[in-house]
């Protein structure tokens, strides 16, 4: 069971980053207006998804990785906040109801930071 959820953080992060490159309009409406540069923002949230769900496959680079993940996953927080004061709406993007947002962020986000650090502490048979 553990493989699974190993794996399925790798692909969902790494797709997650892939997301970012292929339909970066998404993005843009979540990023807060106070901060500069939308676009690099986006693209450099992508790639280091990416690269960090990719050094998790790694028994040397894996704490790297998971440690990675948490850090993107807490400068992620004002996106989810500014996305409640916005009415949890993005004009021709993502609407959803207010319940979902909040609990996106009291519930899946913590859970999404402990997967990251399980991930980041975990250690197979056939590693070192």
């Amino acid at each position: 069971m553990k493989k699974i959820f190993f794996f399925a953080f790798v692909v969902f992060y790494i797709l997650a980053g892939i997301y970012h490159f292929v339909n970066p309009e998404f993005y843009y409406g979540l990023i807060p207006d106070y901060l500069p540069f939308p676009k690099l923002l986006n693209f450099a949230s992508g790639f280091f998804e990416m690269l960090f769900g990719a050094l998790v496959m790694f028994s040397k680079t894996r704490k790297i990785g998971g440690y990675g993940i948490i850090i993107l996953l807490l400068l992620f927080i004002p996106s989810h906040m500014y996305f409640i004061q916005i009415g949890s709406c993005v004009e021709k993007g993502l609407c959803v109801s207010p319940w979902i947002s909040w609990t996106r962020l009291i519930a899946v986000h913590p859970l999404l930071l402990f997967w990251a650090w399980w991930v980041s502490q975990l250690k197979f048979n056939n590693e070192d």
